[in-house]
């Protein structure tokens, strides 16, 4: 019977299912999951702001491009580490990294307002500066600038040079009289500063663009610009002009010497004429003398030859021949008392010319 009891209570009806009892063992999850899930979210709310920055802070390999050196913070203190471009590793979500430039670069600065001297607003509406960071100071110009060093030495700097600049100018100095000379000023005060303060910081050159001002000023210095202009147009054809006289001029004075050194060489070459014609007489006149001379002499020598030669011939009995053949050769005869006188007077001369003739050749 004990048995048979037993059996039904065996084969009675199933018990029903049991129920999980939450408040032994395990428990819910969901709790727990949304805490974790809400702790993640504001986690990367706070620390991770960007999806890039996210992938920065999670990577554990990094690039750094070239023409720039990797930097580095860790837990917000910045590192004395710095990377040359290239593949890196860091720590993932401890260590965060930056590409710093140091290659020249432009900083481009826009509207930047000033007030004249003369209280006149003007607006310069873009200053370019080329810069660069020098490699051997980045630890240090982070360490006391920040990553947005250029903020405070360049952008920031040229608002405040630039009013500086403009409140102790007037608009024309400013606009037309000085404006070549604004380049220079700003680069010139930019790198004295940064120089004094962040040596790493080399200001390469500034370009500023003419600046803006009120229409109605600009129009007076366009026409001021005209008049100036007018005005330079005149004295430009003035000063043409009398390069023009002066050309002439030179032209003139080009002939008239030109003129003068032909005329003194046509001169010298009739002088030359002259002279030579001169020297030819001369030297005719010479041989002329000379000839005549010779003539001269030759007739001197004949003469005295034959003086000499009539002298040996003066003799009475030459004389008588003479005498003989110029009565023999005369065609007239004269007859009458005086005829033997007449041959008796030439015999008296004959017989003087000898009677002469020995007391010459005593005397000599």
């Amino acid at each position: 019977m004990d048995g048979h009891q037993t059996q039904q209570q065996r084969t009675g009806p199933p018990a029903p299912p049991r129920t999980p009892n939450t408040q032994q063992g395990g428990g819910d999850l969901t709790p727990i999951l949304t805490v974790l899930l809400s702790f993640v979210a504001i986690f990367a709310m706070v620390l991770v702001p960007s999806a890039s920055n996210l992938t920065s802070s999670l990577s554990i390999v990094h690039q750094v491009p070239e023409g720039h050196v990797g930097v580095y913070w860790r837990g917000g203190a910045l590192l004395k580490t710095i990377t040359d471009p290239g593949f890196h590793l860091k720590l993932p979500m401890i260590t965060h990294f930056e590409a710093i430039q140091v290659t020249l670069q432009t900083d481009l600065v826009r509207d930047i307002p000033c007030g004249t001297k003369g209280g006149v607003m003007t607006n310069f509406e873009k200053i370019e500066v080329v810069n660069r960071l020098k490699k051997d100071y980045v630890y240090d110009t982070l360490l006391n600038y920040g990553v947005d060093y250029d903020n405070t030495w360049i952008y920031d700097k040229i608002h405040h040079e630039i009013n500086q600049f403009c409140s102790g100018h007037s608009l024309q100095q400013v606009y037309i009289d000085m404006f070549d000379q604004i380049d220079e000023k700003m680069k010139d005060a930019l790198q004295a500063d940064c120089t004094k303060y962040a040596p790493g910081i080399e200001i390469i050159s500034v370009r500023v663009t003419k600046p803006t001002i009120p229409d109605s000023i600009r129009r007076n210095f366009e026409q001021m610009e005209e008049e100036r202009t007018k005005v330079l147009i005149a004295v430009e054809k003035q000063r043409v002009a009398e390069k023009e006289a002066e050309t002439q001029k030179k032209i003139a004075i080009s002939e008239a010497q030109k003129y003068a050194h032909v005329s003194l060489i046509q001169m010298e070459q009739k002088l030359a004429e002259k002279d030579s014609a001169r020297k030819e007489e001369e030297i005719a006149n010479a041989m002329y003398l000379a000839r005549e001379k010779s003539l001269a002499d030759a007739d001197f020598y004949k003469t005295m030859r034959e003086a000499e030669a009539n002298k040996l011939k003066l003799t009475p009995q030459f004389l008588e021949l003479k005498f003989i053949e110029a009565i023999a050769n005369n065609s007239k005869i004269f007859f009458g008392n005086k005829v033997p006188n007449m041959v008796f007077d030439q015999r008296l001369l004959g017989n003087f010319f000898q009677d002469v003739a020995p007391k010459k050749d005593l005397e000599a």
